[in-house]
């Protein structure tokens, strides 16, 4: 029987032992916090669950116009937030998945440890004074929020965004620092909860990772309801005051707020592992390095999730510890394809993209054409009050197969699930075109922008 040890409990670890055990493998996972690592207990499922609180304040406070009214005149004060009971309800999610995932693993036959792992050498897992033999190790520690010299977080004013959940009252002026992907949504989220939000971006418009259309439409509607966006400028330091926090710009600006969030980077767990030692080839930044089949540098250790520094999403990790354990043993295997992984900006509207975008199709770089159909378009949209988002679709030139799509909207994480299918199985905008969507859904404008690009003439 092959001893699979994995150090890590988050998504790229136990997945992987599911795999693994259901492979009929003998599984140990290492995890020092929890079972769901970071993204269960402090990262993913925490802030997705915040933002659920937030979404529901905003149309609750947006009802109005759909003939909804809200007694009082201030609706701060008629649509309140209970801090305490908010962020019990996110330890008390996060908990629960964290224990039944447990649960799952023990089910399956993998034994779970607590404590910390290092490489002895490439087949030795060192927990404490306890040594392990593996004939497969899967690395899969994870990453942590990077802190500033000059900006260090003392978990009360200024803030990484493991703090936010142990807070007892909502920020009066939050100062959100970085507008990548975890600035923008914690920025939206505590907006949309009641806080003054001030969000400090070194670039010249929020997300700049994302589609430039999307991204300008989130900060559109960040600015409309209150938000102020400080743009190509940075955080040269974050200091605490009698009340709250300083921060000063490097274009020599300073804001005032109550507390400061820090949004600027990961830093990979992978100091203290032994991995050097072992063999194992760190890149830069301290990542582990890993081919598409998820193998290090040394025979028999693999490695997955936000320590390889592969597209860190949850997702991505979880299918890099799938493919490293059929690999490993022995299972036919496809290599991990990054260009058909979906991903989502959990804002509100949400935004999600998968495959080609149209910057690809203007460089040249691909041989495509795309179509934007407006969201306020879209029948279920105005019956709904929506105006704020689109669908982007992007097709080969002349064989209209799929590449790629943009969704900005309510429940974009859901809806961009057909873009992604007809990427993964290169279906054509005829075959989305032809597909029955329901009438009236958001999901409609999918298929009418498969029309308009089946329709078009290439040139």
């Amino acid at each position: 029987m092959t001893k699979v040890v994995i150090i890590g409990g988050g998504p790229g670890g136990y997945e992987a032992a599911l795999v693994a055990a259901q492979l009929g493998a003998d599984v140990t996972v290492v995890e020092r916090d929890g079972i769901g690592g970071a993204c269960v207990l402090t990262d993913c499922v925490p802030s997705k669950s915040l933002i659920a609180t937030s979404t529901r304040r905003t149309y609750v406070r947006e009802s109005p116009s759909l003939g909804v009214h809200i007694h009082g005149t201030d609706d701060k004060a008629a649509v309140g937030v209970d801090t305490d009971r908010v962020n019990s309800r996110i330890k008390r999610l996060a908990r629960a998945q964290s224990e039944d995932t447990r649960a799952r693993l023990v089910k399956e036959g993998v034994e779970v440890i607590s404590g910390e792992a290092r490489l002895v050498d490439p087949h030795i897992v060192a927990i404490g004074d306890q040594r392990l033999r593996a004939d497969v190790v899967l690395v899969a520690t994870g990453a942590h929020p990077r802190e500033l010299p000059t900006a260090k977080p003392d978990g009360e004013r200024i803030l990484t965004w493991r703090h936010l959940y142990d807070m007892e009252e909502l920020p009066e002026k939050l100062i959100v620092v970085g507008s990548g992907v975890t600035g923008a949504e914690f920025a939206s989220a505590y907006q949309s909860l009641g806080s003054e939000v001030t969000l400090v971006s070194s670039r010249e418009r929020v997300m700049p990772t994302q589609d430039p259309d999307a991204a300008e439409v989130l900060e559109q509607v960040f600015m409309r309801r209150g938000m102020t966006v400080l743009s190509k400028t940075r955080a040269e330091s974050v200091v605490r005051t009698e009340n709250g926090v300083l921060v000063t710009l490097s274009d020599g600006r300073t804001v005032e707020g109550s507390h400061c969030l820090m949004t600027v980077g990961m830093i990979p767990n992978t100091e203290n592992l032994g991995l050097e030692e072992a063999g194992v080839r760190l890149g830069g930044g301290g990542f582990v390095e890993v081919d598409r089949v998820s193998r290090t540098t040394v025979s028999g250790v693999y490695a997955a999730g936000d320590c390889t520094g592969v597209n860190m999403l949850a997702s991505v990790a979880a299918m890099q510890g799938r493919i490293a354990m059929w690999h490993a043993l022995g299972e036919a295997v496809a290599p991990l394809k990054l260009s058909t992984v979906a991903s989502t900006v959990f804002t509100h509207p949400e935004l999600a993209a998968v495959g080609a975008s149209e910057d690809d199709v203007r460089s040249g770089r691909i041989d495509g054409r795309s179509v934007t159909l407006p969201l306020n378009t879209n029948p279920r949209a105005k019956m709904d009050e929506l105006n704020d988002g689109f669908v982007k679709l992007i097709c080969r030139q002349h064989t209209g197969i799929v590449l790629g799509g943009v969704i900005v909207g309510p429940r974009a994480s859901e809806l961009i699930l057909g873009v992604s299918i007809a990427v993964q199985q290169r279906l054509t905008v005829d075959d989305i075109a032809h597909t029955f969507s329901v009438y009236p859904s958001l999901s409609g404008s999918v298929t009418e922008a498969a029309r308009s690009l089946m329709l078009a003439s290439p040139e």
